[in-house]
């Protein structure tokens, strides 16, 4: 998609989103604007070949562009996007990918006929292996929705849901999931270690073992279940293992209480 973007913050996400852009060809460096206050950041962006600015105001006047994408922290939205409100009186499309923050908000900030789309996505979007969950506003045009989804995909996949209440548990699965993953990966790593192992064969035994798992659920086109039935022989070790993690229901409810939390401190944010 050639078009000229506002990034509006490179931090963490904003960067990753942005090479993965680059990387894909959806974007020129040439087409995108960054707008980030930290400097170590602008530069880090501008090292890519984008233009950047450090607030709205500096952005000359006159300036066209088709989309202005928010990556920004929630608690800063009243503050920073108010100054781009003048962007849309010319038809440009507003996506955001700040947890919690409603389509309603941001209306009021930007104006009521603002073609606004909600973006969940989560790190691995950095090397496109992502997962964008969007939702749009009645004003967005299918062919303006069309071009965003066509670059969201550059890092990753894209699913649409219809009713935006369904964002905070997005948020909670997919947004936050990556951590839960990280933090799996990082305590079969010191189990392996407890059990004997030196601590970098265990890191890379856990690493490549998620790794493989994840990719044979993704390409075998087989129920996780029935995955791990098949790997489960009776009274074996994957058996003796599995008692521990699915008796009592003890990692189901666990990760159901850790979503939990997620969704409702997204609610939280969104207040």
């Amino acid at each position: 998609m050639a078009a000229r973007i506002i990034l509006v913050g490179c931090g963490n996400m904003g960067y990753a989103m942005l090479k993965g852009w680059l990387a894909a060809g959806r974007l020129d460096a040439g087409d995108v604007v960054v707008v980030e206050p930290n400097a170590d950041l602008r530069a880090r962006a501008g090292e890519l070949g984008t233009v950047t600015f450090e607030t709205a105001d500096a952005i000359p006047s006159g300036f066209e562009t088709d989309l202005v994408l928010f990556a920004i922290k929630p608690q800063v939205m009243n503050d920073v996007v108010p100054a781009y409100s003048r962007f849309a009186v010319r038809g440009t499309s507003f996506v955001s990918i700040a947890a919690g923050t409603t389509v309603a908000l941001l209306e009021k900030l930007l104006g009521a006929n603002a073609a606004i789309l909600r973006c969940m996505p989560n790190t691995p979007a950095a090397i496109g292996k992502g997962m964008m969950v969007i939702f749009a506003n009645r004003n967005l045009a299918e062919d303006a929705k069309a071009a965003i989804v066509e670059l969201l995909s550059a890092s990753g996949r894209v699913a649409e849901i219809e009713d935006e209440a369904l964002m905070d548990a997005v948020t909670a699965v997919s947004g936050s999931g990556p951590a839960y993953v990280f933090h799996f990966i990082e305590c079969l790593r010191d189990a392996g270690v407890r059990a004997g192992l030196p601590a970098d064969t265990a890191g890379l035994l856990a690493m490549q073992t998620v790794l493989g798992a994840a990719s044979l659920a993704a390409e075998s086109g087989e129920e996780p279940g029935r995955l791990r039935e098949q790997v489960t022989s009776p009274n074996g070790t994957t058996a003796a293992a599995l008692e521990v993690l699915m008796g009592e229901g003890r990692l189901g409810t666990l990760l159901a209480d850790a979503v939990e939390a997620a969704r409702a401190r997204s609610v939280e944010l969104g207040r």
